[in-house]
This record gives C-alpha cells, sequence and structure tokens, in this order.
C-alpha cells in the first residue's frame, strides 16, 4: 500500500521555511547571479518565497554585489491586487510598539500625524519595523543635511527640528549603549520615555500590511477597506484614462416612465471598470414612487441594490406601527429606507438609522436579513474568524437571542414592529387599503431640530437665496425683534 506525497507549499510560512531548512542543512532562500547595474559586474539576488500569517503570500528579494558593495533589498506581493484599498492605523503607545511588522507596498503612502509627515509612494517594497521605518526616514533626510545647511537655512532648520522628534522616539538622544555581545541596543528595549503617536499605511492596492499584537481585536490597531476612485485605478494600471472620457461624453439619462427600465453606464466602485446600473420606477399604491437602481460589475462581482425614494422631502417625519399576529402579516410588502429605524420590542431589537440600508422586501425577509447580520457580520469575517470562533458565536447567539427571533419568524406570540423614518419614506403594506387597518397605525411627528441637522435640512435654503444673503438676514433679524416686541410683557 502506498502513500500520497503533499504536494510541496509553495509559499509557507516564514517559521516553517527556517525549520525545514535547517534540517536539510541548506540555506533557505534560492540565489540567482544578476548583474550589478552600478559595476555591470555579476552580484547575488536572494529570494525568500513566503507567506504573512493574516496577510498574504509575498517574495522578499535581496540583491548585493561583492565587487563595489551595491546592494538593495524589495518585497513584491505575491498575490492579486485586492477589490478595495486599505488603511492600517496603530497607535504607538510605548517601546514595544515599535517592533511591529510592516509590509509596504510600492502604491502605499504613509503618514505619521503628529509630525506632519507624509512619505509618497516609493518605487519598491518594503519589509520592515516601525523602528526601521523610521531610521530610514532618519538616514534619508540627514543625507543632504550638509548642503541644505548653507543653501537652505531655512529648510535645515525644519529638517533637522523633525530629525529630532523621529530620534527622541527612538530614544537616539541619549547614550545607546550596547548588549553584552556589542551590538547596540534596539530602540523597543530602551529604559526611557517615547513620545506617542499615529502611524498609517494608506494602501489603494490593499498589499500593505502593519501587523497587530495578539488578534485583530488589537486596541492600538485598525484596518479599514475602501472603495478606489477611478483616479488610483488608472494610477495602480487597472483601467485606462480614456474610459473615464468615454464615460463622461455619455448622453445624460431621459426622464424614467413607468413599466420602462432605464440602463446607464457607470463606473464600479471597486475595481473601476465600466459596467451598467439597472432603475426603475415603481409605484407603490397608497404611498408614493420609489426608484429601485441594481449595479453588478460582470468583471469583479461586485453588487449594489438600491431604493431611493421619488417624490419631494416630507415636511413631518412618520413612524408606522405594526401587530404582527399570524403568518399573513409577515408577508406584507415593506420598504425601509436608508433613513428609517427599525425596532421590535419584545426582543430588544433596536436598529438604528442606516441599518440594512434600503430595502424593499417582506416583513418576513427583513428579519431574516437582520438574523443573517447579527450571524455573519457582527463577527469579522477576514483570517482571524476561524471556524471554531463562528461556531462559539452562534452558539452564544442561539442561547441569549436565537429562541427569541424563531419565535418571531414563526409567529408563536405577536409581536410589533416599529418603523421610524424622520423622512416619511418607509412603508408597510396595509392589508385593508384603503380602508384602516386594525393592526397597523401610523403616526406623524414634527422633526427636532437635531434630526434636521442629522439630515443636512438645516442647511437646504429655498426662500430668498437669489438676493444679498446679508439683506435677509437683517430681515429676518427685524421679523424676530418686531415678534418679540408684539409679545405681552410678563410682571414679576
Amino acid at each position: 500500500m502506498t502513500t500520497e506525497q503533499k504536494p510541496e507549499q509553495l509559499f509557507p510560512a516564514i517559521g516553517q521555511v527556517v525549520d525545514k531548512e535547517e534540517e536539510e542543512e541548506r540555506p533557505p532562500v534560492d540565489e540567482i547571479d544578476s548583474l550589478c547595474m552600478k559595476c555591470h559586474e555579476q552580484g547575488k539576488t536572494r529570494l525568500l518565497l513566503t507567506s504573512i500569517p493574516y496577510f498574504k503570500e509575498v517574495v522578499v528579494m535581496s540583491f548585493r554585489c561583492e565587487h563595489c558593495g551595491w546592494s538593495n533589498n524589495e518585497i513584491q506581493s505575491a498575490g492579486t491586487i485586492r477589490e478595495v484599498g486599505t488603511l492600517y492605523t496603530g497607535k504607538m503607545l510605548d517601546r514595544s510598539d515599535l517592533d511591529r511588522q510592516i509590509v509596504r507596498s510600492s502604491s502605499c503612502e504613509v503618514n505619521i500625524p503628529e509630525l506632519d509627515l507624509t512619505l509618497p509612494p516609493t518605487e519598491r517594497g518594503q519589509l520592515t519595523t516601525v523602528e526601521g521605518l523610521l531610521r530610514d526616514i532618519v538616514n534619508d533626510l540627514s543625507f543632504d543635511q550638509p548642503l541644505r545647511r548653507i543653501q537652505t537655512p531655512e529648510a535645515y532648520e525644519k529638517i533637522e527640528e523633525l530629525i529630532k522628534k523621529i530620534k527622541a522616539i527612538l530614544g537616539d538622544h541619549e547614550d545607546e549603549g550596547e548588549k553584552e555581545d556589542g551590538q547596540p541596543t534596539k530602540a523597543s528595549e530602551k529604559d526611557l520615555p517615547m513620545p506617542p503617536f499615529t502611524l498609517k499605511l494608506d494602501d489603494p492596492a490593499g498589499n500593505s500590511f502593519l501587523e497587530f499584537m495578539g488578534s485583530m481585536a488589537d486596541p492600538k490597531w485598525h484596518l479599514r477597506t475602501y472603495p478606489r476612485t477611478f483616479q488610483q485605478n488608472v494610477q495602480l494600471g487597472l483601467v485606462d484614462k480614456d474610459e473615464g472620457d468615454e464615460a463622461e461624453n455619455q448622453p445624460p439619462p431621459e426622464e424614467i416612465t413607468k413599466d420602462e427600465i432605464l440602463v446607464f453606464p457607470g463606473k464600479c466602485s471597486s475595481c473601476g471598470h465600466g459596467l451598467e446600473t439597472y432603475m426603475k420606477r415603481v409605484d407603490i399604491p397608497y404611498f408614493k414612487e420609489i426608484l429601485i437602481m441594481s449595479t453588478n460589475c460582470e468583471r469583479c462581482g461586485y453588487r449594489d441594490n438600491e431604493v431611493k425614494s421619488g417624490s419631494a422631502i416630507s415636511p413631518q417625519g412618520k413612524k408606522i406601527i405594526l401587530k404582527v399576529e399570524d403568518q399573513e402579516d409577515l408577508s406584507r410588502d415593506i420598504l425601509k429606507s436608508e433613513t428609517a429605524g427599525l425596532e421590535i420590542p419584545e426582543i430588544d431589537l433596536v436598529l438604528t438609522s442606516g441599518t440594512l440600508g434600503g430595502r424593499f422586501t417582506t416583513v418576513e425577509g427583513i428579519l431574516n436579513q437582520i438574523y443573517e447580520e447579527l450571524s455573519e457580520k457582527a463577527l469579522a469575517a477576514g483570517d482571524s474568524s476561524t471556524k471554531q470562533d463562528r461556531e462559539s458565536f452562534e452558539k452564544h447567539l442561539t442561547k441569549r437571542s436565537a429562541h427569541a427571533f424563531l419565535q418571531v419568524l414563526n409567529v408563536e406570540k405577536p409581536f410589533t414592529v416599529i418603523l421610524d423614518d424622520p423622512l416619511a419614506n418607509s412603508y408597510i403594506q396595509s392589508l385593508y387599503a384603503p380602508d384602516p387597518d386594525p393592526n397597523m397605525e401610523a403616526e406623524f411627528y414634527d422633526r427636532t431640530w437635531e434630526q434636521n441637522e442629522e439630515l443636512g435640512l438645516n442647511d437646504i435654503k429655498v426662500e430668498g437665496y437669489e438676493g444679498d444673503p446679508n439683506l435677509v438676514k437683517d430681515e429676518s433679524e427685524k421679523k424676530d425683534e418686531q415678534k418679540k416686541e408684539e409679545a405681552p410683557a410678563t410682571t414679576a
């Protein structure tokens, strides 16, 4: 009986590479003879294919020429460009944070707000630590300082002040000292106070990385993803600049009529390629007209669906209260706008405004979507979210709220759905329209100043905008003074 041999892993973890090569007594890297671009003699390029935990596969390259001493280090991503850009933010509060590992791709911008320092993208990638990055900055800034001191004294003083701030972080303003083996002390091992600072890695390609400590729940570490702009896609070479010009020259869409699906071109916010967005006008009986938009990118698979109101802004907010008593109530159509909040008091469920976005579905459908959000998106779906973590979360959810949710979905007992929309753009189907529905009531209310401010309505000016704003302001102040004079005086 023969045993199948597992195929060799092309990008093993760095620890596995070292262990394997120590057993076989050979170096853990591949060496290639390469031409030195300085002296045109033969040098050595060393390649290491490895994977960084919780990140991706990378190729680490190192070149050195023994003839002229020229050396060069570079790191390249071995994976594909991500569909979104990434912004890593690290709070460096103590010296141990200086040992955090950094992968900086050629498209990454580095920013340290406390030092007003921004490093633009470079020609090659870099694998280093926070301390190594700061020391490279000091070396680069110090290189031309003697010349700046003579030619541009003002620039010299500003750069020298920046160098001193970075050296204060590294602890180089004091005597560094040496270890017992004669090696200089690392900045993270010095017993000196360190000014805290923030490090940001902004990479539109998503191929940069900042190490976290322990897990992705590290309070000093944060990752945010964002859709790339068209210009960023052009800089990364993903799309041609001419595609943007073609989209701008497209004729404007015509008015949408009923029973017509309008198709108009656009740009994918994920990959930047052209796509088509479908738009349809729908007239909901006894409510208002809405616009349903659907976007689907055939290249990267990005999808998006939106529901917008097709009428003017309502002067009042609207709260709809539905008493669900049987399965028939679950089949009611529901339109939840992106400004509406949803509440089910019986299971202590409260969704704030903006949660789930705009949805046009049924009561049962939106309850299922809420359950999916709780079970799938409440726990991070990245590399740190293991199968065991998800099973543990689902078990916890089952103990505390899944039973209550199942009771709601099965209508084992009556419950209440409260849909509160300050713009009155939400709707729940009435089974008795146009007559009153005994299980549903609607309440209209005046929006507060805070709600109008959050919706941006306080800044909308529909009267007097064509005249002098100062004159309109004076007239409004006069009216306020006149009202005060007409009001009856109160006596103590």
